[in-house]
């Protein structure tokens, strides 16, 4: 939670980094991620203003239309009233959509939600931003350093349309998700775009896993870390991770950060990530807005 978080700190060189420092730059990285991906959606809306970011992408996933909580200095009023526009644009587009508020941070805007008849789904838990400071933690605790297991599992930077296919087929049966939608939310030119570096791992030539770093100053966004089904368990993903922050170390970041689910969240713990804000996802009543 962001109120502990703000008495902690992450050694670096000698030095400590206050984690509402580390809090911040996630949630910089987090939301260029998430609007830029949605601009790649046919017939999309993004708005950034007023202290706050809404994008609407007309993809039945929650995850994919959300208002958030941009700069929590603006001026209430505004942020206010930008929340109220984006959640009405959302009702009027039909869409499946999340209002995503940082616990602690955004808490003046909790009384808001109910106004606009949204809340937390029954038995949900926040989604925690976490982050890794130094990164040569997550190369130091990942098999082999982030590069293989016993030579089997070979990562490659994408640089071809061919690559490109590849890291969409394979994440979308990674994630169980259709593949017209991934490929709707991710650009098809998105290893061209400067900023953003696409993976894929091959076991015997075949893609088995994914892997997505995006670049904003000195912060590295790992994103889209999936394995297929009968290649999970084998520490894949935790390679991916690995050499996705080693590479934005190397292009001079000095911050890795990442959003977790459930499951993926002891990996990443294992490779020296904290959580240094939560989220908490707002939507209808019974809507499966997912977060």
């Amino acid at each position: 939670m962001v109120a502990a978080a703000a008495a902690t700190s992450s050694p670096c060189y000698g030095f400590y980094v206050d984690d509402r420092i580390l809090a911040a730059r996630e949630h910089e990285n987090m939301v260029e991620a998430m609007t830029s991906g949605a601009r790649a959606a046919p017939g999309s809306i993004v708005r950034r203003a007023d202290g706050v970011a809404m994008f609407a992408t007309g993809l039945p996933i929650g995850l994919f239309n959300q208002v958030i909580v941009e700069d929590a200095a603006a001026g209430d009023a505004d942020v206010a009233a930008a929340i109220s526009s984006g959640v009405a644009t959302m009702r009027e587009r039909s869409e499946t959509f999340v209002v995503s508020l940082r616990r602690g941070t955004d808490g003046a805007w909790v009384p808001l939600m109910a106004q606009l008849g949204l809340e937390l789904s029954p038995g949900a838990t926040p989604l925690p931003g976490m982050a890794l400071h130094p990164i040569g933690l997550a190369a130091d605790r990942a098999p082999n350093g982030g590069r293989s297991t016993s030579g089997f599992h070979q990562i490659r930077l994408v640089t071809d349309a061919a690559g490109m296919d590849d890291h969409l087929r394979t994440g979308a049966l990674a994630f169980g998700m259709p593949e017209a939608l991934l490929r709707a939310f991710v650009a098809a030119d998105l290893w061209q775009q400067p900023g953003r570096a696409v993976y894929v791992g091959y076991l015997g030539g075949e893609p088995v896993t994914t892997g997505l770093g995006i670049r904003t100053g000195g912060t590295i966004g790992v994103y889209n870390i999936a394995t297929v089904e009968s290649s999970r368990r084998h520490g894949y993903g935790a390679e991916m991770s690995a050499r996705v922050a080693a590479d934005g170390a190397a292009a001079g970041c000095d911050l890795a950060i990442l959003q977790s689910s459930d499951i993926g969240r002891p990996v990443y713990e294992r490779l020296g990530y904290r959580t240094v804000v939560e989220y908490d996802g707002y939507a209808d009543p019974g809507a499966d807005a997912g977060h």
